[in-house]
């Protein structure tokens, strides 16, 4: 099924409003038996094409954070590249594959993060965002080193923030054991350890290179 098809389908079995829809087939199901179901659910346009549609738009979806941050990267890197600056390599794909960041020219190394910061409780973002500034703080690299993300309000409220660094490192072992086995405890808040690191990592506001993320019917 190709896109045109698959919105069909869904359109289909949605109506205007995914969710008045399915609140009206609860109601029309409502005392049904096993005599009428089929036809209960033929009216309501349950079919096995809106199915197969869901399930193809899912993989579809599956792949679209990683063309977001593919495609942000290279429309970041002709504002980022300075005379002279030539790019070693560049990392694409879903996680870096094989390679220490994103991005490493003969002046720099870098992450991007695409992400669109909400203000709330953003506990994996914050995590991903740790991670980022941590590795790139403490890599051997002798290079200018940058963490780059859409507005640094939110970034910059959480690394000065007071959150455990024991929460913020639960969920990866890795990182936990590595940072562990440079500081032990000598570092208890998130803020603690940025205070003490944050000149050797620039974090850069890339939103005007990529306003197309920041767009209002747009997320991550």
């Amino acid at each position: 099924m190709d896109l045109v098809q698959i919105t069909a389908a869904l359109q289909k079995f949605s109506g205007a409003d995914l969710t008045t829809t399915l609140a009206r087939i609860e109601a029309e199901l409502r005392g049904v038996s096993t005599n009428e179901c089929a036809t209960v659910l033929s009216m309501a346009k349950v079919e096995r094409e809106a199915l197969s549609a869901a399930g193809a738009l899912k993989r579809i979806a599956g792949q679209v954070n990683v063309a977001i941050h593919a495609l942000g990267i290279l429309l970041c890197l002709p504002h980022i590249l300075e005379p002279g600056e030539v790019v070693e390599y560049v990392s694409l794909g879903a996680g870096n594959t094989g390679r220490d960041f994103d991005l490493e020219t003969n002046y720099r190394v870098a992450e991007f993060k695409f992400i669109r910061w909400r203000g709330g409780a953003e506990s994996i973002r914050q995590n991903s965002i740790f991670k980022d500034f941590f590795l790139l703080a403490e890599s051997a690299s002798e290079k200018r080193k940058y963490l780059y993300v859409l507005d640094t309000t939110f970034p910059l409220k959480f690394l000065n923030a007071g959150r455990a660094l024991s929460s913020v490192l639960s969920k990866d072992k890795r990182v936990r054991d590595q940072f562990h086995a440079k500081f032990g405890d000598q570092f208890q808040r998130v803020r603690e350890y940025f205070l003490a690191h944050r000149d050797k990592v620039t974090v850069a506001d890339v939103s005007a290179w990529v306003p197309e993320l920041i767009a209002d019917d747009v997320d991550e």
